[in-house]
């Protein structure tokens, strides 16, 4: 079964499908989605129906910053694709020679502090449209940017299903050498140790000491379904809409800080374990950190893991 099929109970109790469809103007879908994209893709607002200038000569539907400090541009279609690949990599083009430009819109829109802050190795794309065809799937495997396809439909009732049917990591390019200033109340990769240096433009590894327990780790954060994992600069996320874990390491002191998209209202906190991180700045996201020592932290840790999946 690859199509999400969406059953409501009559008065009898019997299941009965609700049929989805597309939306009668591309626009519609376009401005749902803006006004939540963040609870939706994890993907800050910055800017709609915006002009890539007489060289370029296009029109991005929609500018964002991810949870991840990516640059994203997303495409709509209200049918089935219908050249959206082709806008994709054009925009990206366009996104690759406009650095100050969009930085500039970054500070007018979030500030000067998250300006400083956008990762340029890898922007993506978004494409979201009513289906995709399998050349459009084998397509976004064959290209070198980060493309994700995103199938809608609407249902009765004001319902919107929004389901990642493909996804592109991409090849890193590498980022301006520019001195980023780092939050004062954000640790370090080596636990607040004076290492303020340029762009760092290899991602972060597991260290030789935490090697084999982020191993194991990472085999419990893919073992729920298909996941994308994406090293950047000071931690490891792991997405599929958006990011479900972040992953950080402390080889100082011999632990993995794992950061879980999760509410942390639902959470039984246990000391030494378990902590809550709203308001608490640091680097990756989510709101609930789980310290992980040992074995016995990861199988602690499973239920949890299994939440955030769920809620992704």
């Amino acid at each position: 079964m690859t199509d999400l099929m969406l059953f409501r109970q009559d008065a009898a109790g019997r299941d009965v499908e609700l049929r989805g469809s597309a939306v009668a103007l591309e626009v519609e879908l376009q401005r749902r989605i803006e006004a939540g994209m963040e609870e939706m893709l994890g993907i800050r607002f910055l800017a709609s129906e915006y002009v890539t200038g007489p060289w370029h000569r296009g029109r991005i539907d929609t500018l964002g910053l991810d949870e991840n400090n990516s640059p994203v541009v997303i495409e709509y279609k209200k049918g089935a694709e219908s050249g959206v690949l082709s806008q994709a990599v054009s925009y990206l083009s366009w996104l690759d020679s406009a650095h100050h430009e969009f930085e500039a819109l970054v500070k007018e829109r979030l500030g000067e502090e998250v300006a400083e802050s956008v990762d340029w190795r890898n922007a993506r794309m978004v494409c979201i449209a009513a289906s995709f065809s399998h050349h459009d799937r084998v397509a976004v495997q064959r290209l070198r940017e980060r493309i994700d396809l995103i199938r809608y439909r609407v249902f009765d009732g004001g319902l919107l299903s929004l389901m990642l049917v493909d996804s592109s990591p991409g090849v890193p390019h590498p980022g301006p050498k520019r001195q980023h200033r780092r939050a004062p109340d954000l640790p370090g990769p080596d636990d607040g140790v004076s290492s303020r240096s340029s762009f760092q433009a290899t991602p972060v590894t597991a260290p030789s000491s935490l090697q084999a327990l982020y191993a194991e780790l990472d085999e419990g954060l893919t073992a729920w379904g298909e996941v994308e994992v994406v090293p950047l600069r000071y931690y490891i996320a792991y997405r599929r809409m958006t990011n479900l874990a972040s992953v950080v390491f402390r080889p100082k002191h011999e632990v993995i800080l794992l950061y879980l998209s999760l509410d942390p209202d639902r959470i039984d906190w246990e000391e030494g374990f378990t902590r809550d991180m709203r308001g608490v700045g640091h680097h990756g996201t989510g709101d609930v950190e789980v310290r992980i020592t040992s074995a016995g932290d990861l199988e602690k840790a499973e239920p949890l893991i299994r939440m955030a999946f769920q809620a992704a």
